[in-house]
């Protein structure tokens, strides 16, 4: 846990109390609130559904509960129609960057505030020199000059960060901040958050990440079904009891089973000498039920190698064969023909179609598994999608709900039933629990054991140490090679180490 504590005394920071707030019949709080001290870093966790979005949305002012009260410094808060007052109390940077790409840094900081002379012409000089002294007093690299499309997701962050204290907030929530970031990239966030809170500085900190909660929070506030179940400091709730918390019953992660690696087993997967336009190279050979991590940052080349091997990039040389049979270099068709499934690194991009159903999404893969005589049969397709929705429990009233109203965590599970839906030799997932509740990683993660257990080959792309549990071995790469291979009874410190092209000394 972070070593930078709240400040004693004074009102809260922001005070919500007995919050109720419904979406026609849907209750989305019942009786919830919380209390966020000045200076400390508070967490808010919670399946999804639990009402979280909801409870920042009533913090932030977008919208007013049915019943209760928010107060900022013992004081109401603002009506809603009052912008600039709730700018200057409070800001919220979520994990969809609400920056403008084709504007500049400067722009964007001082979107709709630019400095303008008596013509009403705006004063570029001014601008700049305002947003320079802004950044350089948050500490923030950049140059404000440069178009905001061309920042990285970290420094888009800071200066999100860095807009909103210039309205005079110094309450800052923060959601899923590091959904988008490396390991290398998260430690830095972390280290920006802990400094920022020694300029008194507080911060709402929403994540799905529970180790993140342990590394950077003084408290945590639990929310389950609508409902406040649990606020208590992070020290006093190991691990265990706020999953439990969480969810309400006791929620284990599946983690591989010590097995010796089958030197003799038949290949499943083969990469020979694979290179990807990037300049990431890999190879690697992979046998029927064998779960294999390949594990490293955002500039390591994994995800880059696993896009070429499902099929969709072509690489710059090499080659892939599942049993036996080469694919056709970046034909996602080949693949699929092949018996490869796929869930991609991004689901809202590549992995679904929004507006279609659960089952047109979970079936467009595999066409001849649903027709009968020539013909679509709805009968068939609905039937298939109804055994995906029950082996991954996705929460929904049917085959025909349209994928954009499930929850994120279901969103997920739809991407990995299109996955399986054609029972694949060998099954790529990228990132699979990204932006998950740990009830759907669970439910995701075992039914990855599941499918192994019936010789489905998995690649585990990622660098979520959870995902990584459940392989038989992880590959690590670093700078687009793999610098290492870390058999079953890795530790958490050793593979993080190695990501971040860290030898750990052993002697």
């Amino acid at each position: 846990m972070s070593s930078t504590g709240p400040r004693p005394g004074g009102a809260p920071v922001v005070e919500a109390v007995h919050i109720t707030k419904r979406f026609g019949s849907t209750v989305a709080l019942a009786d919830a609130g919380i209390v966020v001290r000045p200076g400390e870093a508070h967490a808010l966790v919670g399946r999804n559904g639990a009402g979280k979005s909801t409870l920042v949305s009533i913090l932030t002012g977008l919208q007013a509960p049915d019943a209760g009260s928010v107060a900022f410094h013992g004081r109401p808060a603002p009506p809603l129609g009052d912008r600039q007052a709730w700018r200057q109390l409070v800001a919220c940077v979520y994990q969809k960057s609400t920056i403008i790409p084709a504007l500049t840094v400067a722009e964007n900081l001082f979107l709709n505030r630019h400095a303008r002379g008596p013509d009403r012409l705006i004063r570029w000089r001014a601008l700049h020199r305002d947003a320079e002294r802004l950044l350089a007093e948050w500490s923030v690299d950049v140059d404000v000059r440069r178009p905001a499309g061309t920042l990285s997701v970290e420094q888009r962050q800071f200066v999100e960060i860095a807009r909103a204290l210039s309205f005079g907030a110094r309450f800052i929530i923060l959601d899923e901040p590091t959904a988008q970031l490396d390991a290398a990239g998260i430690l830095r966030l972390f280290e920006r958050l802990r400094a920022l809170r020694e300029q008194g500085v507080t911060f709402l900190f929403i994540s799905h990440h529970l180790q993140e909660i342990y590394q950077l929070c003084d408290r945590v506030t639990v929310l389950r079904d609508a409902r406040h179940i649990r606020t208590a400091p992070v020290a006093e709730l190991d691990r265990q009891a706020l999953v439990s918390a969480m969810t309400g019953e006791d929620v284990s992660l599946p983690t591989a089973a010590p097995r010796p690696r089958d030197t003799g087993a038949a290949v499943r997967l083969r990469v020979r000498q694979l290179r990807t336009h990037s300049g990431a190279e890999l190879s690697l050979d992979a046998t029927a039920g064998e779960v294999v991590g390949i594990a490293g940052g955002g500039s390591s080349g994994k995800v880059e190698v696993a896009e070429v091997i499902a099929g969709l990039a072509r690489p710059a040389s090499g080659s892939v064969a599942v049993d036996g049979r080469t694919l056709r270099p970046g034909s996602v068709p080949d693949a699929l023909d092949a018996g490869v499934g796929l869930v991609p690194q991004d689901r809202h991009r590549e992995g679904l179609v929004p507006l279609l159903s659960i089952a047109e999404n979970v079936t467009m893969a595999v066409p001849g598994r649903i027709r009968r005589y020539g013909l679509l049969s709805p009968a068939r397709r609905d039937g298939l999608t109804r055994r995906i929705i029950g082996e991954l429990t996705i929460k929904a009233d049917g085959p025909q709900v349209p994928a954009a109203e499930l929850s994120g965590g279901n969103q997920q599970k739809v991407v990995l039933g299109r996955a399986l839906a054609g029972a694949p030799r060998l099954l790529v997932l990228i990132t699979p629990t990204a932006g998950v509740d740990v009830r759907s990683k669970q439910t995701l993660l075992t039914a990855v054991d599941d499918v192994r257990q019936r010789g489905t080959t998995v690649l585990v792309v990622s660098d979520d140490l959870d995902d990584l549990r459940i392989c038989d071995r992880v590959l690590v790469m670093f700078q687009g090679r793999v610098i290492g291979e870390k058999p079953y009874g890795w530790t958490d410190h050793e593979l993080v180490a190695a990501m971040e092209g860290v030898e750990l000394d052993h002697a």
